[in-house]
């Protein structure tokens, strides 16, 4: 089996074990800070204040009531889309 072992910023991520991998836009919308999808944000964009980006590596199983996660962050979309793209890199 392939290695699956993501050495980011906030450490190695084990991208074997993740359940749901997703980005999001991190949006200030009247002082309430929240994450968003992309698309959202996109369509929004007008209306709040986007923060900064985030790409989310969950890895709660099924049913389980604490949420386990790590999250990237960074300050463009264009540095969001280049980890993105390395992470795909392992899921080819």
């Amino acid at each position: 089996m392939k290695e699956m072992l993501y050495n980011s910023k906030i450490g190695v991520i084990d991208l074997a074990k993740v359940t749901r991998l997703y980005p999001a836009a991190v949006v200030d919308a009247h002082g309430e800070i929240a994450e968003m999808s992309l698309e959202w944000a996109d369509m929004n964009g007008d209306k709040v204040k986007i923060t900064s980006y985030v790409l989310v590596f969950d890895f709660t199983l099924p049913n389980e009531k604490v949420r386990e996660k790590k999250e990237l962050h960074f300050e463009t979309k264009e540095e969001l889309f280049e980890a993105m793209q390395e992470v795909a890199q392992f899921f080819q």
